[in-house]
């Protein structure tokens, strides 16, 4: 019922796109650190598994930050907003203020408390739906979200670093640009939930 209806589709898919961001975050900052850290500043010690440790607790974290934020705010989309300005601060900081393997942790701690919006994230994807579809998009749609990594990473180990031979750096900048963007505008063109009625069910009709 996903795709029969045009209005759900598209709800399914911005509710998929929205969790992007976290995963260009895990699956290529965090995951590739040790890299980005010699290119950044040469020899060190950076060692991906503790990076993404950092990384995880720090998510952890900001998972129930987030709620809290959504309660304060009375909003799904005001929390979002916000964590995706941390993220993008986050970014900055990786990308700029980084010459040390202290530094290198502390961003990849950074990068994880930002994009610890998970909880918000699924809980707003299941609340776009009647009852009669909302646990298969509480279970699809971060499955297909953890999906997209691989296309994340397509388009920054194959695309940009090795098809036009640009740099780590470089890649990771363009990469992160784009999914920004791509995952802000998904949240901006998603329906606001928290006073949404949940109580209804979704009519089966076909796509137009």
């Amino acid at each position: 019922m996903f795709f029969t209806n045009k209005t759900r589709f598209r709800k399914y898919i911005l509710a998929i796109l929205i969790g992007l961001p976290n995963w260009f975050v895990i699956g290529v900052l965090i995951n590739y650190s040790n890299r980005f850290a010699t290119a950044f500043y040469g020899e060190n010690k950076v060692v991906s598994g503790r990076a993404i440790m950092y990384g995880y607790a720090a998510i952890a974290i900001g998972d129930i930050l987030i709620g809290l934020v959504s309660q304060i705010f009375k909003s799904r989309k005001k929390a979002l907003y916000l964590f995706y300005f941390f993220a993008g601060l986050s970014v900055v900081f990786f990308f700029t203020g980084v010459n040390n393997d202290t530094l290198m942790y502390m961003a990849c701690g950074a990068l994880g408390f930002s994009t610890g919006f998970w909880a918000i994230f699924v809980t707003m994807g299941a609340e776009q739906f009647g009852t009669n579809l909302r646990a298969t998009a509480a279970t699809t749609i971060p499955n297909m979200a953890r999906g997209t990594l691989f296309l994340v990473n397509l388009m920054f180990l194959n695309l940009f670093q090795h098809s036009w031979g640009w740099g780590i750096i470089k890649s990771g900048v363009i990469t992160g640009i784009i999914i920004m963007i791509i995952g802000l505008l998904a949240v901006v063109f998603s329906e606001e939930t928290f006073h949404k009625d949940l109580n209804y069910v979704e009519l089966k009709d076909e796509m137009p």
